[in-house]
């Protein structure tokens, strides 16, 4: 550009110190198109639209396709556009390659390339980076950035209800001496129709064999709910496989919270002490203990965004939780590194009424009076060295 103007200005005094016309014409011919092709050019990268097209939740594994399209939705043709399109490297399958091509009014083009969601986070896709210029390349060509958009990828979830876990898992319901609440599905007995039973307790068949009404007596049980407190401090992994470690614990807890919910039709609940990706900010999660899918998914959308922070004490967030759980409530505690303070959190928490379970992903460095310890409190310990390791709870 700055060539063209020391041009026309040559131009210009040449006709000037010589008279002639024609010079003086050439010159505001260049002059014209100059600014002809600079009102052109940027007049239709205004009326570039982009529309980024594809499902912002994907689970673990999945290959999610994405459409990129471009469109001119003004009056005037684009006569080239350079589009790339950022895409988050560890996500990538396909690379979208960049194009050029022309648009006429109201012409649209797409752009397609899939994604492969190898790994847990929270992405974005784009920015998309646009470039048009004029024809002849007198000016200098005009860029524009289109925001990006979010991509949730959930972490993996492995199908507990395949692997054993109902009968002696952290999970199971315990029989309980106080009736906190009776289980449908454990019927003890029966007993004689009282005023106020509902009438789905009555037992026909029994009732018919004795001609007087009787009504199923259920076992009492423990609360069934089930808390699964998330280790998400440096301190609670040892340094040497640290990141292996934190993202196995997290793959743990998504599929205890699966197996829980969609296995069992149990409620679930999630606390963790983490750095949340989305807000960007450190966070203390403290999800509610419920039942529904969509809570679950909300379960695994946290799981999705965290990552470790330093200074998060487990043994802290243990007891703060354990303030406000429901008597009976089953707690799942995921970390790496077994202290003696965490023990005593643990046993504290068996003593108040929580059964307690430890699941540590790095066995390998566990203390030898541990499992001596967790015994003698009934804390099981289940050993995760890897994913598969989740089949051989029992």
């Amino acid at each position: 550009m700055q060539r063209l103007l020391l041009f026309l200005l040559f131009v210009f005094i040449v006709a000037a110190v010589l008279r002639v016309d024609f010079y003086f014409t050439i010159a505001y011919l260049f002059f014209g198109v100059y600014l002809l092709a600079r009102v052109w050019v940027r007049r239709g990268l205004k009326d570039i639209r982009i529309e980024r097209r594809f499902v912002d939740r994907a689970f673990h594994g999945d290959s999610l396709p994405v459409r990129l399209s471009v469109r001119n939705v003004g009056r005037l043709p684009v006569t080239w556009l350079h589009a790339r399109e950022s895409v988050p490297v560890s996500l990538r399958q396909t690379t979208p390659r960049h194009q050029v091509f022309s648009l006429d009014p109201g012409e649209r083009r797409d752009i397609d390339y899939a994604l492969y969601c190898s790994k847990r986070g929270v992405y974005n896709l784009g920015p998309t980076r646009l470039q048009t210029g004029d024809v002849l390349g007198l000016i200098k060509p005009e860029n524009f950035e289109a925001p990006p958009d979010r991509l949730i990828v959930y972490p993996k979830v492995v199908p507990l209800q395949r692997l054993g876990l109902p009968t002696r898992s952290p999970l199971a319901t315990l029989p309980a001496p106080l009736p906190l609440f009776e289980d449908p599905a454990r019927v003890v007995g029966v007993r004689d129709y009282a005023p106020g039973d509902s009438l789905r307790r009555i037992h026909w068949t029994a009732s018919a064999s004795a001609g007087t009404l009787l009504v199923k007596h259920y076992q009492p049980a423990i609360a069934r709910e089930t808390l699964v407190c998330l280790d998400l401090g440096y301190d609670g992994y040892h340094i040497r496989g640290r990141y292996d470690a934190i993202e196995l614990a997290i793959v743990a807890a998504a599929s205890i919270a699966n197996h829980v919910v969609v296995g069992q039709r149990l409620p679930v609940g999630l606390a963790t002490d983490a750095y949340d990706v989305w807000l960007g900010e450190r966070t203390s999660f403290a999800l509610p203990i419920r039942a529904e899918r969509a809570h679950l998914m909300a379960v695994l959308e946290i799981l999705a965004r965290v990552n470790p922070v330093e200074n998060a004490p487990f043994v802290e967030l243990l007891r703060r939780q354990r303030l406000h759980l429901p008597w009976g409530t089953t707690v799942v505690a995921i970390t790496g590194r077994d202290t003696p303070e965490l023990l005593d959190a643990l046993a504290q928490l068996v003593r108040a009424g929580f059964p307690a379970a430890l699941v540590l992903t790095q066995p390998e460095r566990m203390l030898p009076e541990t499992a001596r310890r967790a015994a003698m409190l009934r804390v099981p310990i289940y050993p995760l060295d890897h994913e598969r390791d989740l089949g051989a709870w029992t």
